[in-house]
């Protein structure tokens, strides 16, 4: 007989439905409450779930806001449009839509305030929504190359490297420009965005 030390979950299996439902209900009400006045109880509530149920699923409030902050850029997909260029521009472009949503806004900020003061929280914010995010850059540079647009990359610790710089010059900009300055995210800014981004990326390329 299989013991329970081997790291198998028991019980009953989790509900896909319960967890959007949930995660939803977070996102929700930190929009009308706020980080300081959002618990548990409330969310269970909206979601129509018991309290139980939450706390089998996420240790507290920390874990939960994050989240639901990842499921949301979880939506962001890499499009096939053609050429690197317009594959940037697209990911741009639906990062900014996603950013502007209020309750992504008043997620996110709050995570990265709080995260400010927590360690443990910062790290599930690198590993549950940066490290996700990722995927779009190794993903969007493989297709690149395979497409003769750039060269192949054959050290994999340069290749990470550049990967985590591709993104946090992405993602930098896109939030400043969303949530800081409150300017737009167009068509016109995220073609300029673009070329720029190129230009540095082609001139660092290895020959």
């Amino acid at each position: 007989m299989q013991s329970r030390s081997s790291g198998q979950r028991t019980g009953r299996p989790r509900s896909a439905a319960a967890d959007a439902a949930i995660l939803e209900a977070t996102r929700s009400a930190l929009v009308e409450l706020g980080w300081s006045r959002l618990t548990l109880g409330d969310v269970a509530t909206r979601a129509g779930v018991a309290k139980t149920t939450l706390y089998r699923r996420w240790a507290g409030k920390n874990e939960l806001v994050v989240d639901a902050v990842a499921a949301l850029f979880d939506e962001l997909e890499l499009p096939d449009r053609g050429s690197l260029a317009a594959d940037i521009e697209g990911v741009v472009l639906q990062f900014a839509t996603i950013l502007s949503r209020p309750e992504t806004k008043t997620a996110l900020m709050a995570v990265v305030a709080e995260g400010t003061r927590d360690e443990p929280l910062r790290e599930r914010i690198r590993t549950s929504i940066v490290d996700r995010q990722k995927r779009l850059v190794l993903a969007g540079r493989a297709r690149a190359t395979a497409r003769g647009e750039l060269p192949p990359q054959p050290d994999p610790e340069a290749a990470a490297r550049a990967a985590d710089l591709i993104f946090d010059v992405v993602a930098g900009a896109v939030v400043h420009r969303t949530l800081v300055s409150s300017k737009p995210v167009d068509a016109n800014w995220a073609r300029d965005f673009t070329r720029l981004l190129l230009s540095g990326l082609i001139a660092t390329s290895p020959s």
